[in-house]
């Protein structure tokens, strides 16, 4: 048996999430053939309802922000080894922290409003996640069982502080008091007609940036180097003298902010009040963009695209196609995840072993490996 070497890294990061998303959207294009419509008609109403026209690019490009903040969540955990899966509630309870600040000082522009608001977004959010962090470090506790409990707990929060405290006297409806016109983020429809009135707005940068920011901080620091060190080998990082309790606590803070960052795109710059259940799930589809995109920033930036593309285009499909409702993109997700993640392994032997055919100094030095087993 011929002795597997690892993919390329451009080939596990963009190469066999193309093979299993194709996977997927075949599949996919099964169940609408069973249901008697046709998948190709199906699957233009989707990539027009998100790429079709400005409008509708603008709203993909809107969900994508938030899926970009909880997905880099994901990953910054998930390269310490820690599972964080409440970037659902550190996303919500860091509403908070950013109506807190920008109802007081919503009278000054925006761009004075909004760097405060980002603070405010990932102290909370970062608080809220190292509370888990500090349980894991410090008592044992599993931060997966945590972090779950902790979106509950944000979640009755939330309800509380909108309903009884930040409610102002006389609206009916569970929400906090409006930002002033002046504080509130511009819209990129505004700089950039193509995007209309759509709710994209300079969050995406911010987006971006995070990118960027959490590549370098994972492949170009000795903090990163350090939390990578922690993911493969947590013994060899304390024989190393290195204190796992103090990366884990930090880690699991940045990655809690970075979620928090979703508070400040949905808060100032769409709905520009505290509103509930206003993540609309955003954290749990950044556990499904981290996994297809291999917890790497390039690959949480495509991953992140595709998703916000199945969302905007899911608010289409049930318009142009009256058989298929909103909840055929569902099973799309649950498909894409399902390939893309639980059996993500599926074609990488077979991948393997094409490279090796591909790469005659790769197949030569197997041989030899298997020759010298065989004859020892």
């Amino acid at each position: 048996m011929s002795a597997l070497r690892p993919l390329p890294r451009w080939a596990d990061i963009l190469l066999l999430p193309i093979i299993n998303l194709v996977l997927a959207f075949v599949i996919s294009g099964l169940v609408v053939l069973a249901i008697g419509q046709n998948p190709l008609a199906a699957l233009e109403a989707i990539v027009g309802g998100a790429f079709g026209s400005g409008y509708n690019f603008g709203y993909t490009l809107y969900y994508s922000t938030n899926f970009i903040f909880t997905g880099l969540a994901v990953a910054v955990a998930a390269h310490a080894g820690l599972f964080n899966i409440g970037g659902n509630g550190q996303a919500y309870i860091a509403g908070l922290g950013v109506i807190l600040v920008a109802l007081p000082l919503q009278f000054l522009p925006w761009w004075i409003t909004f760097p405060i608001a980002i603070l405010a977004g990932a102290a909370v959010g970062g608080f809220w996640a190292f509370i888990p962090g500090w349980l894991q470090a410090k008592r044992g506790s599993h931060v997966v069982i945590t972090t779950i409990m902790f979106n509950f707990i944000a979640a009755a929060i939330m309800v509380y502080m909108v309903v009884n405290v930040l409610k102002p006297a006389g609206v009916l409806a569970p929400e906090s008091a409006m930002i002033d016109p002046a504080g509130r983020m511009p819209k990129l429809g505004t700089f950039i007609p193509w995007f209309k009135n759509t709710d994209v707005n300079f969050t995406l940068l911010l987006a971006l940036l995070c990118l960027v920011g959490v590549y370098v901080l994972i492949w170009h620091t000795r903090f990163g180097y350090t939390m990578r060190a922690l993911g493969h080998n947590p013994t060899a990082t304390t024989y190393a003298g290195i204190s796992n309790s103090r990366t884990i606590m930090i880690v699991m803070t940045l990655s809690g902010a970075l979620a928090g960052m979703v508070a400040v795109n949905q808060i100032v710059g769409v709905q520009y009040r505290l509103v509930l259940d206003y993540v609309a799930d955003a954290g749990f589809v950044g556990i499904a963009v981290a996994l297809m995109g291999r917890n790497h920033p390039i690959g949480i930036l495509f991953a992140a695209l595709l998703f916000g593309a199945l969302y905007q285009g899911g608010n289409e499909l049930q318009y142009v196609i009256p058989g298929l409702s909103k909840e055929m993109v569902v099973v799309i997700q649950a498909l894409v995840i399902l390939f893309t993640g639980a059996m993500e392994g599926m074609f990488r032997p077979g991948l393997q072993r094409a490279f090796m055919l591909l790469s005659p100094a790769q197949k030569a030095e197997a041989e030899a490996r298997n020759t010298a087993k065989s004859e020892s």
